[in-house]
């Protein structure tokens, strides 16, 4: 009873009571938000329902989440009652697909905001505002679709969460951006922002616009007080801003490094690391290859391979207490070539896959995922309990088995899997294989001469982790070596 009158109270003083909004949530469902991180977003959700005057002539609430599609869970016209609108968020469940942001704010303009969806006419001059939430990068384009959103007189306020580029959230939220685009470093942290969306949702009288306030960045209308932008410190003055490092500045819970950006910060680790999900901690990590050794290959492009796994191999802080490395070879069969922890330098690694001797029969990649999920990250063969998992698989073509099964299992056991094509490489099998997003877990290249530069781009995303990592490099040799590289953008073109 307590926290309910708590609430009441809230209400009565609160700016939003008997204020006219449409009002509609847009929620990133993908794969990338872990469950209990979805959770937080649904009490994000309802702390923001909480200070909102819920009614048929005051505010409507709808809500629609996103992966690969757009799913409406509750529209402007359904419900009337605030209870029972959080029941509604209460009761969603998690899509755990893609991110097509695009599509979805596509969707907001096309039909949530329309007038049989519950929207009011645009002759009554009801404000609508859409509310992004995401945590990654969108697999589909969002700069146009958010201007005629926006064109059509969509307020959008786009919140990041964890390593959302800030382009991205600049790109969806409307002007002026202080005041509608909000980053922060973790899903805990959103309840942090309630208060501002109170302020910037309810505002009644902008006294900011009443006279001259002198701030350099923001006033803040409700209280008519100075605020800098991220990044800056209010000086005594109360309306100048000096620039800070926010890595010396704040507690930025970064376990190896700290970067400063113009307006936040990232963390990095350091080489043969992983960033983990909470985008602060670096871990260790367990690394399997798996690499291809079919009859098309070709002994020659083998060798090619295997000086690959050397360069990532010198990469990385090889030891019992950082990166322990297993290989797979599989052709008509599977063989370990040695198991994660057998080495424990990467001297000792190199050596061994110096002396793996080439198979040069068929091609199951099925066989091979399976092995690598079922056995070389179990504890008999060395995996930690814990520790971030990595795989990276070698094949040159179409698969004589199915991937589809296997490729699911390892996904679910939570190892990312980064799909690299060579050639003749099937576009089908290498996005059941690869994570998502696609483009930061597939990568393709014409031919083996160019395989130091795909080493290049998963040194980089081995140690930007924010995932345990698995990584599948698919294959298929060309009769003419030494054309152009080419990155999963170019993949459909070239298939």
């Amino acid at each position: 009873f307590t926290h309910l009158y708590s609430w009441v109270i809230l209400l009565w003083k609160s700016p939003c009571r008997g204020k006219p909004m449409d009002f509609v949530f847009i929620i990133d469902s993908s794969r990338s938000v872990r469950p209990r991180d979805y959770e937080k977003v649904k009490a994000f959700i309802e702390s923001v329902l909480q200070f909102l005057d819920v009614e048929h002539e005051a505010t409507r609430v709808g809500l629609l989440q996103y992966g690969s599609v757009v799913q409406n869970e509750f529209s402007l016209k359904t419900f009337q009652r605030k209870e029972d609108i959080q029941r509604a968020v209460r009761d969603m469940s998690h899509l755990a697909s893609g991110t097509m942001t695009g599509l979805a704010i596509q969707y907001a303009m096309d039909v949530a905001f329309t007038e049989a969806e519950g929207a009011r006419p645009a002759h009554a001059r009801v404000p609508r505002v859409a509310m992004v939430i995401t945590d990654g990068r969108p697999q589909d384009t969002v700069d146009e679709v958010a201007d005629r959103a926006r064109a059509a007189g969509i307020r959008i306020y786009a919140v990041g969460v964890g390593r959302v580029d800030m382009n991205t959230l600049r790109a969806i939220g409307s002007q002026p951006h202080t005041e509608h685009v909000y980053l922060v470093a973790n899903f805990s942290q959103m309840e942090s922002l309630t208060a501002i969306f109170q302020a910037k949702l309810c505002a009644g009288i902008d006294y900011c616009d009443l006279g001259e306030h002198g701030c350099e960045h923001d006033c803040v209308s409700t209280s008519f007080i100075c605020r800098c932008r991220r990044g800056y410190a209010l000086n005594p003055d109360g309306k100048t801003c000096t620039s800070l490092d926010m890595c010396s500045t704040l507690d930025h819970g970064c376990e190896h490094l700290c970067v400063g950006t113009h307006d936040s910060f990232v963390c990095r680790c350091f080489e043969g690391y992983i960033l983990e999900e909470d985008g602060s901690a670096c871990g260790e990590m367990d690394l399997i290859f798996v690499i291809d050794g079919s009859k098309s290959l070709g002994a020659a492009n083998f060798e090619l391979v295997k000086r690959f796994v050397g360069a990532i191999v010198d990469f990385l802080d090889v030891s019992p207490l950082a990166t322990q490395v297993g290989l797979l070879q599989y052709s008509t069969k599977v063989r370990a070539e040695f198991t994660l922890g057998q080495f424990s330098s990467g001297l000792a690694v190199k050596e061994a896959v110096s002396r793996v001797q080439y198979m040069g029969r068929g091609s199951m990649t099925g066989s091979a995922l399976r092995h690598m999920v079922e056995l070389s990250f179990s504890a008999r063969e060395g995996a930690r309990p814990g520790v971030s998992r990595v795989s990276i698989v070698f094949t040159d073509g179409r698969s004589q088995d199915d991937v589809s099964k296997w490729a699911a299992k390892a996904h679910a056991a939570g190892i990312t899997m980064y799909a690299v094509g060579v050639g003749k490489a099937i576009e089908g099998e290498l996005r059941e294989i690869a994570s998502e997003p696609d483009d930061m877990h597939l990568h393709y290249a014409k031919d083996f001469r160019r395989m130091d530069q795909v080493a290049d781009k998963l040194k980089s995303r081995i140690c930007a982790g924010g995932h345990h990592l698995g990584i599948i490099l698919i294959s298929s040799l060309l009769p003419v070596i030494g054309r152009t590289y080419h990155t999963v953008g170019q993949l459909t073109v070239d298939l």
